[in-house]
């Protein structure tokens, strides 16, 4: 059996990653893909417990260091039980944040390490990589805009934390772009879908076999 595909979607809280995993996902099973929806942190039932954690932290002061370990702890858990068996049967793994998440919010953002958050990154995966990554590209002033629900403590922080995020996030862009393809968030989220779904149907079109 041919290995599945995992496409994640990253992007600045705000972005829309929950809106458009859930409308990439419902647009590939009407197109005939076995889906599998997934999320970061919180998509194994390990995690599921770990993301209050992690978002809010409860009456503990969370440090940096800690931080990255917990969606560590969080990815390994989630590729184990989740992501890796999908593969395996031949599904598509559609998956709110991944990697990319933990190199620009706790190696830029955070400004920790980038070749330490690298090298945990390989171990939390397992040797995992996506086959292709959506970022949804948004300035944080509009990205903060667009939020309807209390912000969680990692989307309290201060405006320049989440400017080390977004400049990341295109660092990683420009170093990686055959497989991350950056669509501009900014315009109404059928516009902006319509861009993702470009950018799906071509990967798809590149990666069927030859007739």
């Amino acid at each position: 059996m041919r290995r599945g595909i995992l496409i994640t979607v990253e992007g600045i809280d705000g972005a829309g990653k929950t809106t458009h995993a859930r409308m990439l996902a419902d647009w590939l099973r009407q197109r005939g893909h076995d889906v599998v929806l997934t999320r970061e942190p919180g998509g194994s039932k390990l995690g599921e417990r770990l993301r209050p954690l992690i978002l809010d932290g409860g009456a503990t002061e969370v440090t940096a260091a800690a931080e990255l370990f917990l969606y560590a702890a969080d990815r390994a858990q989630h590729v184990e039980e989740v992501i890796r068996p999908a593969l395996g049967e031949g599904q598509t793994v559609v998956c709110e944040r991944y990697a990319d998440s933990t190199t620009a919010y706790q190696g830029y953002g955070r400004e920790l390490d980038l070749e330490f958050v690298r090298r945990l990154n390989e171990v939390a995966t397992g040797g995992v990589e996506p086959d292709l990554t959506i970022l949804l590209d948004l300035a944080p002033d509009a990205a903060r805009q667009r939020m309807a629900h209390t912000p969680d403590r990692l989307e309290r922080e201060e405006p320049a934390f989440h400017h080390r995020i977004v400049e990341g996030y295109r660092e990683l862009a420009r170093a990686h772009g055959e497989r991350i393809k950056v669509v501009d968030a900014a315009p109404p989220r059928d516009e902006v879908f319509q861009g993702v779904a470009q950018v799906v149907e071509a990967f798809l079109s590149e990666r069927r076999p030859d007739p």
